[in-house]
């Protein structure tokens, strides 16, 4: 099932706009990961320097994927993207281990923010396909994901570069847009 068809599934009213934000450290594979939403190549893709936005538009429904950079020094900016988010989608590299605590801590920050309360957040836990890839329940252990009452969520496995458990994600959000809206 492509993106059309679930944009399809998801309209409910004519000309709905449903805005995504996309964030996660830097190599974590959110510009794979969009790239793969939107069908294109992902053969040559470079680190994001500020943001790219994919819209896709079927039959008066409007998709706003938002993938900001994770750089460290681009981090403070993501707030200028909070506004108006219906769906935030996190996504972490499970193979390194090493950065778990900071994508914990800027994880943590984000659920703090007021303009994203109550925002459903759908955790990619990116990068399955490495043989050293953390499983999906070690890392929602380890955020401690359970903890989270304010809002719906889920983690999901995926790689973004095979596209396995990525439409299992999309489904989550469509669903979860779904019911925002009504």
């Amino acid at each position: 099932m492509g993106l059309l068809s679930i944009l399809r599934k998801l309209k409910s009213a004519p000309d709905q706009e449903v805005r995504i934000l996309l964030l996660g450290l830097d190599n974590a594979g959110k510009t794979t990961l969009l790239k793969q939403l939107a069908s294109e190549d992902i053969s040559h893709i470079t680190p994001t320097q500020g943001f790219n936005i994919k819209s896709v538009q079927s039959q008066g429904f409007k998709l706003n994927v938002w993938d900001i950079g994770g750089q460290r020094k681009i981090r403070p900016y993501w707030r200028n993207y909070f506004e108006n988010t219906d769906i935030l989608i996190y996504v972490i590299d499970s193979a390194d281990r090493k950065r778990f605590e900071e994508t914990g801590q800027e994880l943590a920050e984000l659920l703090e923010e007021e303009k994203l309360s109550c925002v459903p957040v759908l955790i990619f836990a990116n990068k399955q396909d490495l043989l050293t890839a953390a499983p999906a329940s070690e890392i929602a252990e380890g955020l401690n994901l359970h903890t989270i009452r304010d809002r719906v969520w889920q983690i999901q496995s995926c790689s973004a570069l095979t596209g396995e458990g990525v439409q299992d994600g999309i489904n989550w959000v469509c669903k979860n847009v779904s019911a925002k809206k009504k």
